[in-house]
């Protein structure tokens, strides 16, 4: 569990540098220059990210059982993560209605994704990754809604078509995720 919460606090300390340091982050890019400080914030993610991984292993080995969800959970995980792969579509796909509504439908994503695995898993170490994901992304959604308010963001209005695009791909990718990927990354079948 070490490696996991080590792992965990080092990725989501990175990624929370915009949340509380945001006048640090801009001096030390000009300081240091953009491209270092990209560097840098890449192979401190890396780091915690394999780390997150290996003790995410390590702590499913002996599992710290808290409740046992029941049966249902897993069906409404199940749609919490098309709607999750929706949203992370909506990052990505220009123009659709998806983002001009919620500016920021990757931390959305992030935010669902991590509820889902809350409602359908109940072992220690389940609560500690997915907890901890779940509250950063409430910071950083906050966060970031905050810095659209202050710098004065104006988001493009979404087309239709774009809308359509973001959610056909977001349930395809979702599906090809719980069908095959989750098994051979994760080693858990949802489905299976």
């Amino acid at each position: 569990m070490v490696y996991l919460i080590f792992g965990l606090v080092l990725f989501l300390g990175v990624h929370s540098v915009r949340i509380f340091a945001d006048g640090w982050r801009t001096q030390t890019i000009g300081r240091v220059g953009e491209k270092a400080f990209k560097g840098a914030y890449a192979a401190l993610s890396l780091l915690g990210f394999v780390l997150i991984i290996w003790g995410f292993g390590m702590a499913r080995e002996v599992p710290t059982v808290l409740w046992t969800p029941p049966h249902g959970m897993r069906h409404g995980a199940a749609l919490f993560n098309v709607l999750a792969f929706v949203l992370l579509m909506a990052a990505y796909v220009p123009r659709n209605g998806i983002k001009a509504r919620v500016h920021h439908p990757m931390v959305l994503a992030v935010k669902t994704w991590a509820f889902a695995h809350l409602i359908s898993n109940g072992n220690l170490a389940h609560v500690v990754l997915f907890g901890a994901f779940l509250a950063w992304a409430v910071l950083d959604f906050i966060s970031a809604r905050r810095r659209d308010r202050v710098q004065g963001i104006q988001y493009p209005s979404g087309k239709a078509s774009a809308t359509l695009l973001t959610v056909l791909l977001g349930v395809l990718v979702s599906g090809v995720f719980a069908m095959w990927l989750h098994g051979l990354l994760i080693g858990i079948k949802p489905f299976g």
